[in-house]
């Protein structure tokens, strides 16, 4: 009995733990109406599709807070990528800062999007804004809760032939919040590029899962979980490894240095 309210004592206040059997594994949700009980595994592979770090995440746990553990794991290696390629449970401002202070690019999958900005470019050297005309906001901008009002200039907005989805009454004017002016930072050429990347990883899972049984844990506990993933993910890198040596094939590059792709 002890032992038992020293469980409870323990996720007091968190998720509960749902099975005595294995007191490691939490509830989690895959969408509104799929949930599940047990844990989730957390990947970063490179553009040749060889899982490069592995973790172990509770079913509890949100994949996006743990980016930056991945990415250590990476750096602890010797890996440096160019760019982070991940999809949109990983879409916040803390995120993108951490990769950007790290010198690589954010490729994002966003979580919301925002109609108003759609063709404007926004240049982090003046902190403004450039609409599908080429005009530039103004200088001053009004803050704002997490982000900030970027104004133009009245005179130009009212003889514009192209009204944009911003313009209400005499002018253009859009809120950008943080996270979405860092996601403008990293709007460039290879966005579409790295989206078609980010697919690599599912098929990854979709393998694992239907041909090597990580659909299911086979052990109890967290560490054995984590054991059952890493000989999944070497015999998948394995498999790779043969195919590549096979065909002779090169991965393609991403800014011409490999690309982090993660989930």
């Amino acid at each position: 009995m002890e032992w038992l309210e020293g469980l409870y004592e323990q996720d007091r206040g968190k998720a509960k733990i749902c099975s005595f059997i294995d007191t490691d594994c939490r509830h989690g949700v895959k969408s509104p109406r799929r949930m599940f009980s047990g844990y989730k595994a957390h990947i970063a592979l490179d553009e040749s599709e060889i899982v490069t770090s592995v973790d172990l995440l509770q079913g509890n746990q949100n994949e996006g807070s743990q980016l930056r553990c991945l990415i250590e794991k990476e750096e602890a290696k010797g890996i440096k990528a160019e760019a982070v390629v991940a999809d949109a449970l990983y879409d916040s401002a803390s995120n993108r800062e951490d990769i950007h202070g790290r010198g690589m690019k954010a490729y994002i999958a966003l979580r919301r999007s925002n109609k108003q900005a759609k063709g404007f470019v926004y240049d982090p050297r003046s902190d403004t804004l450039i609409c599908p005309q080429g005009v530039r906001s103004k200088e001053v901008k009004n803050p704002q809760g997490r982000g900030k009002f970027y104004n133009f200039a009245v005179e130009i907005c009212k003889g514009c032939r192209c009204k944009c989805q911003a313009f209400k009454g005499n002018r253009s004017r859009i809120y950008i919040s943080d996270d979405y002016r860092l996601k403008l930072e990293d709007d460039d050429e290879f966005y579409s590029e790295a989206m078609e990347l980010r697919k690599r990883v599912e098929r990854k899972f979709g393998e694992a899962k239907k041909w090597h049984g990580l659909r299911r844990a086979r052990y109890r506990g967290k560490w054995r979980v984590a054991i059952q993933c890493l000989m999944t993910f070497l015999v998948l890198n394995v498999k790779r490894m043969v195919k590549l040596l096979k065909d002779d094939q090169k991965p393609h590059p991403l800014q011409s240095k490999p690309a982090l792709v993660t989930s």
